[in-house]
């Protein structure tokens, strides 16, 4: 059975499963409906899409405004930095963020709930990262807030990212904040 590991955002949850292992591999539970939900992840998810990067390339950080979107996040290869930055206005932990090495090893897991933005860079020299979404992927909802945002403060652990011309460009949270529909 996994267990919930202590996080200080409210709703982010970081899973750490049971991993059955030999000579011959392991075997590892990595989403279980019942189970999940018994650790705090009481979402529906319709969708999950996998992804793959090389080392000091980031992604993020990205969230979806209508209707929200939940991610259930883990590293099918490599290892990653994972980060997740509570946008939620009203919340006492609005503008901070938590990260969490996500591998191939431990075979952890971080659950973003909606209102969060979430991005990762890879610490490996390869990373296939699956996340399951708990809504369909609509570009004319997704946005992003500048990875090195200073009001927020993320402390990555590499220091020159490969970034796509997208999250170069991503804007300041102070353009956005008013449009925050959390």
């Amino acid at each position: 059975m996994a267990r919930r590991l202590e996080t200080q955002l409210d709703g982010l949850v970081l899973i750490e499963p049971q991993v059955h292992g030999d000579e011959r591999g392991f075997l590892v539970e990595t989403f279980r409906d019942d189970g999940w939900r018994e650790l705090g992840i009481e979402v529906e998810f319709v969708q999950e899409n996998h992804s793959r990067s090389g080392r000091g390339i980031l992604r993020g950080l990205h969230f979806q405004t209508r209707p929200g979107q939940a991610k259930l996040v883990r590293c099918l290869r490599g290892g990653i930095w994972d980060v997740a930055v509570d946008l939620r206005r009203d919340s006492p932990t609005y503008c901070r963020w938590e990260g969490y090495e996500l591998d191939d090893e431990r075979h952890r897991q971080l659950f973003v709930p909606a209102g969060f933005a979430h991005g990762f860079c890879v610490l490996s020299e390869r990373a296939d990262v699956a996340y399951k979404l708990s809504s369909y992927y609509d570009p004319a909802t997704e946005t992003g807030i500048a990875w090195d945002e200073p009001e927020v403060g993320v402390e990555w652990p590499i220091s020159d990212p490969v970034l796509s011309d997208r999250d170069r460009a991503a804007p300041r949270l102070a353009e956005i904040a008013d449009s925050l529909p959390w």
